[in-house]
């Protein structure tokens, strides 16, 4: 029994997703199919790549993952069924595929099936839906689809990086309003070596300037900044809820794509 996860920008208002759903099951009656989320912002493709890059590696080898966001195909842009770490990948050509897996995938392949003639207008059902039941059925993505050498990659959706600074921005926010950034902790101990620094986003009076482990080193409705189980840099309010003084993003004035910069100051002395 294959599983088929949804990550979509299509909310649950409309009967988008139902359709899909219905697609699905139609081909392939005994697929599960399980929702990682609708309510990526519209077009919004680095808020998509971080919620599915932190949720696929939750399921089995083998799941197979749909990924409706900015989907629509054009000159420049083709479908793609991409194989990475066990698991599959349907989505356009975007620059998704990179942010989502920091790099390229380990395959991918050109998605050359032939289609309905309406196939243009709606792709996560009539292209997508019917690429995954085709790998839930045991099918192999190259008798669908033609090897690619290379994938689109998105340059400006990377952190700026200098010998003294790191400019990321916001790529997500989460339902309690903590803000997830693009820089990874890699990254910022490369720069860090020792130095002091700064993380700005905003009023100097909200900079912050240490690293804490989780939002319990902090008193509620205390703002800190660590690294989350993803290994990116997460700003946050302790129980900063609505109702509670506020999450991070109302707080601060944060929204997805604000930038975030961090400044590496003199080297602590002995």
């Amino acid at each position: 029994m294959a599983i088929i996860t949804l990550t979509t920008d299509m909310g649950l208002k409309d009967h988008y997703v139902a359709m899909v759903k219905g697609t699905i099951l139609s081909q392939e009656p005994t697929a599960t199919i399980v929702d990682i989320t609708h309510e990526v912002r519209p077009f919004h493709t680095a808020m998509a790549a971080y919620v599915l890059r932190n949720a696929y590696s939750a399921f089995p080898p083998g799941t197979i993952h749909v990924v409706g966001v900015n989907p629509e195909a054009d000159r420049f842009t083709v479908h793609v069924v991409a194989q990475h770490g066990g698991h599959y990948f349907i989505g356009a050509d975007n620059g998704i595929f990179p942010l989502m897996f920091e790099g390229m995938p380990e395959q991918a392949f050109e998605i050359t099936m032939k289609l309905d003639d309406d196939h243009a207008a709606f792709p996560t059902r009539t292209v997508f839906a019917k690429a995954a039941c085709h790998l839930a059925r045991g099918g192999k993505p190259d008798t669908i689809g033609r090897p690619m050498k290379a994938l689109r990659e998105l340059y400006n959706l990377k952190p700026t990086v200098t010998q003294d600074a790191i400019v990321g921005r916001v790529v997500y926010v989460d339902h309690y309003g903590n803000v997830m950034t693009n820089v990874r902790r890699a990254l910022f101990d490369e720069l860090h070596a020792g130095r002091t620094f700064r993380i700005h986003f905003g009023h100097s009076a909200d900079d912050l300037t240490r690293i804490h482990s989780t939002y319990g080193d902090v008193p509620n409705g205390v703002c800190l900044a660590f690294f989350n189980a993803s290994g990116h840099l997460e700003i946050a309010v302790n129980k900063g809820v609505e109702g509670s003084g506020g999450g991070a993003s109302r707080l601060l004035g944060l929204e997805e794509n604000d930038a975030v910069r961090i400044e590496f100051l003199e080297r602590r002395k002995a």
